[in-house]
Parts: structure tokens; sequence; C-alpha cells
């Protein structure tokens, strides 16, 4: 390959890198916008110690579990011995590895920052009442384990890339995977106290900081630039530039149909309805951004920005209580822009929708399982939920011993 463009191929994905990782920022400005004030540290502890840890656990086990080259039976890696640390093959860094688009190196850096978003989007969906011990140790094994082998069917060349699924960037295989876990969690934890009256009405708890949230959105648009414009995994102008503008066209999408349907449907312009349309749109396209049109890119974002609204509406009547609606733009959207690969664009057909159909049941089962293993048996030992006191008082406090507003008086309660 000729060494300029195998050059500027590197570098895009190193940009791309830089972007998804930015990504973190803005989920942990999103669940702290959202949220109360007096779970600011506690949350952001929480976005910290997942990149953090996301990272060593993709070195030690996390990519060779990705990425194993052989199976048994088309699931498990063949060789387990090969699995722990990260030696690069003898051509790693030249072009003769990934047939001549980047470097191992920054294979395994864009990967890694995929793997940390999983457990990222359970933060905010447990926010403000799970035990922030018993949160460290699901992160550890959903990330570590759960994550590289669901990731390993399609994107490490095993049995669902076999037979035929398809899912460009991940829909299913980052946003879904932690989709189902934060469903999991969600059920098992319980709502925060206030959240759902013995009348059965919905109790409002409003973030404290809006701005914000809406800071943390754009951040995340953003960082979905190089989420999907790296998963092209080269510079190629003609695909990269196409997937960047169905994946924008997705997000503005989402949030103008969002704001529209919670309009007819609440008669109010609600921003928060607005930022997870945006956010939907984004899931929704992920899966296909790169054999979409303009017009199946919108028309995704659309669906994908009413879905929002009609989840988060859903989720409320089943008493689950998700602060910053990540199950609603994860898990809903995802399972919708895994579908619509099916429905529209280049694949469109039954027999795609067929494999796309088989790739969510047969993920969403094994997220399911394995997250209510982790969640059930940390409930039944070291137990996952704080006591009333310290989620009435403010996990901040309680936790951390300090308050991430100092001067501007008591957090309130």
């Amino acid at each position: 390959m000729d060494n300029t463009l195998f050059t500027v191929n590197n570098v895009w994905m190193m940009i791309c890198t830089a972007l998804v990782f930015l990504m973190h920022l803005g989920f942990s400005l999103l669940e702290i916008g959202l949220t109360r004030q007096k779970n600011t540290i506690n949350i952001l502890f929480k976005n910290v110690f997942i990149i953090s840890i996301g990272m060593v656990l993709y070195a030690v086990v996390g990519f060779n579990l990705m990425y194993p080259g052989t199976f048994m039976y088309g699931v498990l890696p063949d060789y387990f011995i090969d699995l722990f640390g990260i030696a690069p093959p003898e051509n790693g860094l030249t072009a003769e590895y990934a047939n001549g688009g980047y470097t191992y190196w920054t294979d395994f850096l864009f990967q890694g920052m995929f793997a940390a978003t999983a457990a990222t989007i359970v933060s905010g969906a447990v926010a403000e009442r799970i035990k922030l011990g018993s949160f460290m140790i699901f992160t550890i094994i959903y990330v570590g384990v759960v994550y590289p082998i669901t990731g390993s069917w399609k994107w490490g060349l095993g049995w669902l890339d076999e037979l035929g699924f398809y899912d460009f960037a991940g829909s299913t295989l980052v946003h879904s995977v932690g989709g189902w876990a934060a469903l999991v969690a969600v059920w098992l934890l319980g709502a925060r106290i206030g959240k759902f009256n013995k009348d059965g009405s919905v109790g409002a708890i409003p973030g404290h900081n809006i701005p914000l949230a809406t800071a943390g959105v754009f951040i995340l648009w953003l960082g979905w630039f190089g989420f999907n414009g790296g998963s092209v995994l080269s510079a190629d102008p003609g695909k990269t530039s196409m997937v960047l503008v169905t994946t924008c066209l997705a997000a503005a999408a989402g949030g103008l149909t969002a704001f529209l349907v919670s309009l007819f449907k609440y008669k109010q312009y609600d921003l928060s309805m607005f930022l997870n349309g945006i956010l939907g749109g984004l899931v929704g396209i992920t899966a296909g951004a790169d054999i979409m049109s303009v017009t199946d890119a919108v028309i995704i974002g659309s669906i994908a920005g009413t879905l929002i609204v009609l989840g988060v509406a859903f989720l409320d009547k089943l008493k689950l209580d998700d602060p910053v609606g990540a199950i609603a733009v994860h898990l809903i959207c995802g399972i919708w822009g895994t579908l619509a690969v099916g429905i529209f664009g280049d694949l469109a057909g039954w027999e795609q929708l067929g494999n796309q159909a088989i790739g969510i049941i047969s993920i969403g089962a094994f997220c399911i399982t394995s997250a209510y293993l982790i969640i059930k048996t940390l409930k039944v030992t070291v137990g996952i939920r704080v006591s009333e006191l310290e989620e009435q008082e403010g996990l901040d406090i309680h936790e951390h011993g300090m308050d991430a507003y100092p001067d501007f008086g008591l957090n309130e309660h």
C-alpha cells in the first residue's frame, strides 16, 4: 500500500479515537445535568472509573476475547490461554495489518473506547441510588467479559457474522448491550424515592443543570462523527463523508421529531425530550450508517425520535425509573436501528430482517442472563442499593465526603 494513504488512514482513525474518547465527557455532563446536585460527584466518579478500568480490562483480556481468530462452535474463543495481554503481530506497525488500513495499536485503542461505552450507558440508568462498589464490580465483569464475547460474534467474525447479521458501528453490539444491562439493573434496583407515588402517578425529579445536559448532548453528537466515521476503518473520502451525513441527519431528525411528538402529547416544548431524541436518532442510524441514503437516514431518525417519547412513557407505566432515559435511547432505539438495516438501505429484504432479528434476540438473551446473574449475585451478597438516608441526603456526602458545589450553600435534598 502507498505509505501516504496508510498514514492518512491511520491519522483519521486516531482522530476518531479521540472523538469517541470525548463522548465520555458528553455522557458525564448529560448524566449530571439530568440528575440532582447532591449526586454529581458520584456520577462523575463512575464515569471516570468506567473509562479507566475499561481500557485496562480491554488490554488485559477484552481485545483478544473479542478478536480471538478461531472459535469453539462459533461462540467462545478457541484458545483461552492466548486471551491475556496484548502482543502485536510481527506486522502490527506496518501497512500489512488490517489490509493496510492502520496499525495494530490504533485498532486496539479505537475498539477499546467502544468497550467502555457499554457500562457508561448503565451508569445513567442506575444513577442516584446504586452502591458505588457494587457498580464497579458489575462494570469489571460486564466490560471485561460480556461485551467482548457479544462483540466477537459479529466483529470478531463469529457465528452472527457468518449468518449475515449486520451492525456497522454498534446499535446492538454497543448500545443494546448496555441497554439490556441497564434494563435489568433498573428492575432489580427499584425506583428512586419519590419517583412513583402511591396513587400510581409519576413524581417529577428534575435535573439540576439542564445547560450541562445540553452541552453533553452536543459533545456526544460531535463524538458520534468519530464513533460512526471511524467505523469505516479507513479515510476513504466517499464512504466517510456519506456516513457523517447520514449520522448528522438522523440526529437532527430524531431531535425534531421527539420535540414535536412530545409537544403534541404533553403540550410543552420539552428540551429533555429534544435532547434524547437527538441521541435516539444517533443510536438508530449507527447500525446502518454506511448503507443508508439521505432519505433513509431522516426516516430512521424520525422513527427513533418518536420511539423516545413513547418509550419513556412506557417505562414510567412499568414503574421502571431511568433518570436519564438511557433505556429508551440505547435499548429501544438500538433495536430499532438494527431492524432498520433489513427495512431500508442497500441490504433491505426479508432474509436480512430475519438475520437482524436473530442477532437482537440472541445478544439480548445473553446480555439479560449475564446482567441478571451478576447484579442478582451482588444484590444477595454485598447489596446494590444505598440506604434510604444516603439516598435522601445524597451520595456525594455519604460515599465521597464532599460537595460538587460547596460555594453554593447546602445541597437540595
